[in-house]
């Protein structure tokens, strides 16, 4: 594609404008009047084709520059494109064979061609159908803490740290989404914020929590100056891919320096919200095993991340922070470990604030979750919100006295089979 203005692709442009590009038409075809375009994209900022050739097929992803779930009165800018390419490259090196491999990228046109993921589906999607996936908590564990650690100062060269914090803290306006529609809309009436008919009483309550509010904000403070990593940015069940045998993570467009605890935490709360939407979804018999599967999925995610970070806490801790040569080197490894658990306890106490303020704003905020929104039954809707809202309330404000999953998984138990109001 020439370096030209912006224009957006469709259906009837894309095999023209994307015919000359060689890295496409070596892996689908050189002909591209024989290419089959789909447009696919269900997300709320991007255009997403699947593109179809005689030898093959590639995903062609285009920022727009508005946020396409409202439209052109909430502009933003194309370079989020840019900051979605060098976090695909970065996580592609930390955590190789995790993300789909890229194929082209083009700034001008905010477009990035890339692996077509097959037989791979949303992993919202298999969730929300009962689906039991026996690999995403190890897989998605590792990758947590593969790149976490290994863009953070416990492992890069603080020179190349810091010029890549430089890089990615022009990702200013998806960072400003972030802080406005996760941190703040859903605890006042802000004008995009909708909720489930039914749920009005306990939105008021929650919105006159003080110490709700209190807490939410400190979560924000640590959003907002806690950069100590490359995080996705945006880890939620709809960003994940997978199969029986395969997990693969996409869309990173929100990725900035940011807490370690906010990946995890991001994902962990998808996996709680599954585990309360699962009343909705019974139609055709009892979700119960879904439902243990899901608090054990929550369990070995936790631990795997946590078990992973530490094995790499001890042979690629060769960053600026928790200098070896304070510790192993003068044979002090119960130092090095008590370090560890500080670090560990920390993220665990991020960790169980963040996901309670995503547990919030998909409820109450203007992007809401599958999991509820396709619940057809308005009562039964609210009530599963409920439930979450309230497990959402308590591991925010209680993060710090929480000791393990055992007592969120009894928590979560009673909430959802209606044993605490």
């Amino acid at each position: 594609m020439k370096e030209n203005a912006f224009e957006a692709l469709t259906v009837e442009t894309l095999p023209g404008r994307l015919g000359p590009v060689a890295a496409i038409a070596e892996r689908i075809g050189a002909d591209s009047n024989l290419w089959k375009v789909r447009e696919v994209g269900d997300g709320n900022l991007n255009l997403v084709f699947i593109v179809e050739g005689e030898k093959g097929t590639v995903i062609v992803k285009q920022a727009l520059p508005y946020v396409r779930l409202v439209g052109d009165s909430w502009p933003l800018p194309l370079k989020r494109s840019f900051f979605e390419y060098h976090a695909l490259s970065r996580q592609a090196e930390r955590a190789p064979g995790t993300v789909p491999a890229i194929h082209h990228f083009d700034e001008a046109q905010a477009l990035i061609v890339m692996e077509f993921l097959s037989p791979h589906i949303i992993l919202r999607r298999a969730l929300i159908e009962g689906r039991r996936l026996p690999k995403i908590a190890r897989d998605l564990g590792l990758f947590m803490a593969h790149t976490l650690f290994r863009g953070s100062d416990l492992s890069m060269k603080a020179s190349e740290r810091k010029a890549d914090l430089a890089l990615f803290a022009d990702n200013v306006e998806l960072c400003d989404i972030t802080e406005s529609l996760v941190f703040t809309d859903p605890y006042f009436e802000a004008p995009m914020n909708r909720h489930t008919p039914g749920l009005e009483a306990l939105v008021k309550e929650l919105r006159a929590d003080r110490d709700l509010k209190v807490e939410a904000q400190r979560m924000k403070h640590q959003f907002a100056t806690r950069a100590e990593t490359l995080v996705h940015g945006d880890l939620h069940s709809g960003s994940v891919m997978v199969t029986d045998t395969e997990t693969r993570v996409i869309d990173p467009e929100f990725a900035f320096y940011g807490p370690m605890a906010f990946d995890v935490g991001m994902l962990l709360a998808n996996y709680w919200m599954s585990f309360f939407s699962q009343r909705g979804h019974e139609s055709a018999g009892s979700r119960e095993e879904m439902r243990a599967y899901l608090l054990g999925v929550i369990d070995e995610t936790w631990n795997t991340f946590r078990n992973e970070f530490a094995r790499l806490w001890h042979t690629e801790r060769k960053g600026m922070l928790y200098d070896a040569a304070l510790y192993e080197a003068r044979n002090d490894g119960l130092a090095s470990e008590q370090a560890l658990n500080h670090v560990i306890h920390d993220i665990w106490t991020d960790m169980l604030g963040f996901a309670g303020v995503e547990m919030h704003r998909r409820i109450l905020g203007l992007a809401h979750n599958a999991d509820f929104e396709d619940i057809a039954d308005e009562a039964q809707r609210a009530s599963c919100e409920a439930a979450a809202l309230k497990f959402g309330r308590h591991i925010i404000v209680n993060r710090n006295k929480i000791q393990s999953l055992a007592e969120l998984d009894m928590l979560a138990q009673a909430l959802d089979q209606g044993k605490l109001s």
